[in-house]
């Protein structure tokens, strides 16, 4: 029991002295010393104080398209702790098996009355028309990180998809490669379409008008990425610039499957730095999002919200890191 005291003082940051001062409803603590331990004492599963047990947090909803891609949890956990320190409870909702979408989830939300909603690499717009309809009625605190559509209305959060692939077809080119293929995610995924118009512009500075041969649109999947890398391989690309780090390491698959090596004949860059893309075979030269600064930036956004500030719908974009790694080399003779 002191143990997991100390834990929850931890978390709270105040001693175990005045976490058990709050257990014992003493007086003379500030209220927002209170606010934090009741919310640790949810997080470590203490009872409250009789009087204090139906006194709960606002309830906030995260908004996933799926947990398989790495960075989802990764952003989710980051936002997770965020809003608990913030004496706010989390609650998680992404498409399952059976393919729940946006709008059933949105429904569920409005229901129990939430604080407001974070949408982290999912779409406000694909809510519906009534849901959209009601979340703009109630003026719920909104916000969106990565966001799949555009949704020019509310606050959001994102990564400079077009920095990013500057930066990836900077490394690339500076290693000879000249013919580079990019696998994007599903044409009108805004991220997606983000990049794209960079590569474009790449190429119109370069004066490449057969760029577009060397784009492929898929799914965001291992599977997607290696039957886009087969046919941009097919097409002479001796590099592939990748939209996740799942369609690279998928893309690293159909490479050796062709008996090609990585990166002695090909190239691959990935996008997000994902959790163990430093130890995969070879490790993974990425585009690094700056996680902890995005959704540290989303949180205090709906705060701002929920305490009544307006808040302006401008885009706030953070620029990205590339992370070299092993599976970048030089363009291989031809």
């Amino acid at each position: 029991m002191p143990r997991r005291l100390s834990d929850v003082a931890a978390f709270a940051g105040v001693s175990v002295a005045t976490v058990s001062r709050v257990l014992h409803d003493k007086p003379g603590i500030a209220q927002a010393t209170r606010d934090s331990v009741l919310t640790a004492l949810d997080v470590f599963g203490y009872e409250r104080p009789q009087k204090l047990r139906n006194q709960r947090a606002p309830l906030i909803g995260l908004v996933l398209p799926e947990l398989q891609n790495p960075i989802f949890p990764a952003m989710a956990e980051l936002v997770v702790t965020e809003l608990i320190r913030r004496n706010l409870l989390p609650v998680l909702c992404t498409r399952t098996a059976d393919g729940l979408p946006e709008a059933h989830y949105v429904q569920m939300l409005l229901a129990q009355d939430v604080g407001g909603i974070v949408f982290i690499g999912s779409s406000y717009a694909d809510a519906g028309a009534a849901q959209v309809k009601e979340l703009r009625a109630r003026k719920l605190p909104i916000v969106l990180i990565n966001a799949a559509d555009e949704n020019l209305d509310v606050p959001r959060v994102c990564v400079d998809d077009g920095v990013a692939v500057r930066q990836a077809l900077g490394h690339l080119r500076a290693l000879g490669h000249e013919r580079i293929g990019l696998i994007l995610g599903p044409v009108g995924h805004v991220p997606s379409a983000r990049k794209l118009a960079a590569f474009g512009r790449e190429a119109a500075e370069r004066g490449d008008p057969g760029w577009r041969a060397l784009v492929a649109h898929t799914i965001f999947t291992m599977e997607g990425g290696a039957t886009a890398a087969a046919r941009l391989v097919g097409e002479g690309a001796t590099a592939l610039v990748c939209a996740s780090d799942a369609l690279a390491l998928g893309a690293i698959k159909a490479v050796r499957k062709q008996g090609l090596r990585v990166p002695a004949d090909v190239s691959v860059v990935g996008f997000d730095d994902s959790s163990l893309m430093s130890v995969t075979d070879p490790p993974l030269t990425t585009v690094r999002q700056p996680v902890a600064a995005m959704g540290g930036a989303a949180v205090a956004a709906l705060m701002s919200q929920i305490n009544g500030h307006v808040v302006p719908v401008d885009e706030v974009l953070f620029d990205p890191e590339l992370i070299v790694r092993g599976s970048t080399g030089m363009c291989p003779a031809r």
